[in-house]
């Protein structure tokens, strides 16, 4: 009987390596996700603008302009021509995300991913059943309806319900009504579809998975032939479906994730005992046997004692 079937989910990875290297990139995430949010509200808390805006448009330092390149794209669907700045911003921000990956975004930088995982924590914390699970490909249908409103309103359609803006106008103004967005994330990830609205509702993430869809950062299964079947990986991702090519492939295929629903949110590196994955690049060539060549090596033992 393996140790998964005892014990829960990262135990196992926190008694190999310690609980620092079991923990290290989901604390990284955490970090990096406040430290973008206290950035922001520097200025309006505390009158330090070093960065001036919010994730949909900033000024860093005076100097560097960032924009979020699905707001531009619905300004321009929208027919509002923007400045050049803002198209210098998300230039920037968009070939930044199309090298490390796009749905970095989503685990690294975006506030309401704490609250999502927070809510999948609770669910299986309750032993909640999976609940209505939309197709991965409803993401696109609400991304192309956003841009077709955009296109028939004139407006920056998203930005009137994205709970990502509703939680920093939130942070800045009081919560007040804003709330309301932020919790009905929370309560449908929670007991409407598990990990429903990263995986399959969120534009925002539709988009960005488009935009990294070549990136170079990837997350490898460079020593799949030491899987144990432990299931820990598939428990923590977020877009469990992308694990499987990669750490059941054959020989010849390749050990890397390169599906662009890949957040690399590190978490399959976490939790993983035998240390299966290591982030990569999509050009990695290192050897990486299948894991038929686990099994043939337990078996040569038995083939000799029984000669």
């Amino acid at each position: 009987m393996s140790q998964s079937t005892t014990l829960p989910v990262g135990r196992e990875a926190i008694d190999e390596k310690g609980w620092w290297l079991a923990h290290r990139f989901l604390i990284l995430r955490r970090v990096t996700q406040v430290g973008f949010l206290v950035l922001f509200l520097l200025g309006p808390w505390f009158g330090i603008w070093w960065v001036k805006g919010n994730l949909a448009g900033s000024l860093t330092f005076d100097i560097l302009p960032l924009t979020d390149p699905f707001v531009l794209v619905q300004g321009i669907v929208a027919q509002h021509w923007p400045e050049t700045t803002a198209i210098l911003g998300a230039l920037i921000v968009g070939v930044a995300y199309a090298l490390i990956g796009g749905r970095v975004y989503c685990s690294w930088v975006c506030p309401i991913n704490p609250v999502t995982d927070a809510a999948h924590w609770l669910h299986d914390r309750l032993g909640l059943s999976k609940g209505w699970q939309p197709k991965k490909n409803t993401r696109f249908w609400v991304l192309g309806m956003v841009l077709a409103v955009s296109a028939l309103t004139g407006t920056i359609a998203w930005e009137v319900v994205n709970p990502i803006s509703m939680l920093h106008r939130g942070l800045i103004f009081g919560m007040g009504f804003a709330w309301t967005f932020v919790l009905a994330v929370f309560l449908f990830d929670l007991v409407v579809s598990r990990r429903g609205w990263c995986g399959h509702l969120c534009p925002v993430g539709a988009f960005y998975g488009l935009l990294g869809t070549h990136s170079i950062l990837r997350v490898s299964a460079v020593k799949r032939a030491d899987c144990d079947d432990c299931m820990d990986c598939f428990a923590v991702c977020p877009e469990m479906q992308v694990i499987t090519p990669a750490l059941r492939g054959a020989d010849e295929d390749t050990p890397i994730i390169l599906s662009p629903d890949c957040t690399n949110c590190g978490r399959c590196i976490d939790v993983c005992a035998p240390d299966v994955f290591k982030f990569t690049t999509r050009f990695d060539e290192t050897p990486a046997p299948a894991r038929a060549a686990r099994r043939n090596k337990h078996r040569q033992p038995e083939a000799s004692r029984a000669a």
